[in-house]
């Protein structure tokens, strides 16, 4: 079954996993989920991901993070949401890149020097497509 929008489905798994407090979350793999996967590692929203290659298709699986012992758990991630649609693309340029949170969560952009935070796009003064925004 094709997908039409593979992204939002990634946030998705994640976010019923979180909801469901699971270590971990696998999924069809892709460069862009993989891209995003790593900066959301980087930005320490999660703990690791990892690429299982299998046939027909590898599978992308993303350790996930949280603060607290066992019974006071909460995850590290609070929101995810899908800014730019199969529908209706968002681009925005480098001034109009969105604080999530007032600089508490980051937006997640594609540019042409690849995915990355919208802090890095605005550092860097390229814009792009905004992927998502997690806080």
């Amino acid at each position: 079954m094709s997908m039409s929008d593979p992204i939002a489905d990634m946030l998705t798994r994640v976010r019923n996993a979180l909801v469901r407090k699971h270590q971990s979350v696998s999924m069809p793999h892709s460069k862009i989920k993989e891209a995003i996967a790593e900066v959301l590692q980087k930005e320490g929203y999660i703990k690791g991901f990892e690429v299982i290659p299998e046939k027909p298709q590898a599978v992308l699986t993303i350790e996930l993070k949280y603060s607290g012992d066992r019974r006071t758990r909460r995850s590290i991630i609070t929101g995810l949401e899908r800014a730019s649609k199969p529908g209706r693309r968002m681009y925005v340029g480098k001034k109009e890149i969105p604080w999530v949170l007032s600089g508490m969560g980051i937006a997640i952009v594609t540019t042409s020097k690849g995915i990355m935070t919208g802090q890095e796009a605005r550092r860097l003064g390229v814009g792009g497509e905004l992927l998502c925004k997690v806080w």
